[in-house]
């Protein structure tokens, strides 16, 4: 059974690889998200290199193996269930979960995150609009997301996915109702100004930052949020 020190390693480096599937992630990205020094994190890579989960290339970064893919999605999984139960069930706030999660996420048993992932009606995504794996590491395929900054103006569309979860930023989007399944209108953009001007639905117009409004992505207003179905 990996440690938990492992399970972070992994989830990082798994985490960096969804920005770009083809590039290796740098070791010096890793040890910065996990507050480790660059020498901590250069001797974990060759042990989880050692250990077939990870392909290492000294100075070039590295890569996950499908064995540590698979371990990868199981923290995932793990981590974005457990957010999801906290605010459903338990009634916490989606700015507040981020933190439980990441000390659950090792505690869990496998049989209980079965359970939870049944009482939720096995959910597509958590409360911020990450996808959640199934038990099998595999994904429900949803709509191409945009960003804000980029989605055409005047079209309808519907947050899909909140990237930053900072919590002051959580509460910042939420002021604004621009929560996941929320309906939203880009009206226009001043590139001289950078920023975005956003009607969500039943609010006023308001305007984001471009560096905000990156960090909050939408898909089609007519493509459905789903749930993934037992698996």
């Amino acid at each position: 059974m990996a440690t938990s020190t492992v399970e972070n390693y992994l989830k990082s480096i798994y985490l960096r690889q969804q920005a770009a599937p083809d590039a290796r992630v740098a070791t010096g990205q890793v040890a910065q998200a996990l507050d480790v020094t660059p020498g901590t994190a250069t001797a974990m890579m060759k042990t989880l290199a050692d250990s077939g989960l990870v392909d290492h290339e000294p100075y070039g970064g590295v890569r996950l193996t499908e064995a540590g893919r698979l371990l990868a999605t199981h923290v995932v999984r793990r981590h974005r269930l457990v957010e999801l139960f906290l605010v459903e069930v338990m009634g916490m706030n989606w700015s507040e979960v981020h933190a439980e999660a990441e000390i659950l996420e090792h505690a869990v048993s496998d049989r209980l995150i079965t359970r939870m992932d049944e009482m939720l009606g096995w959910p597509a995504s958590d409360p911020h609009g990450d996808p959640i794996p199934t038990a099998r590491g595999e994904f429900l395929e949803t709509g191409t997301h945009e960003s804000l900054v980029a989605c055409p103006l005047g079209a309808p569309r519907r947050v899909a996915r909140i990237t930053d979860q900072r919590a002051d930023f959580l509460r910042l989007v939420e002021s604004h109702g621009l929560m996941p399944g929320m309906s939203v209108l880009v009206r226009s953009r001043d590139e001289l100004m950078d920023t975005v001007e956003v009607s969500p639905e039943g609010g006023a117009a308001f305007r984001l930052g471009f560096r905000a409004a990156s960090r909050v992505l939408v898909v089609a207003a007519d493509v459905e949020a789903g749930m993934r179905g037992e698996r």
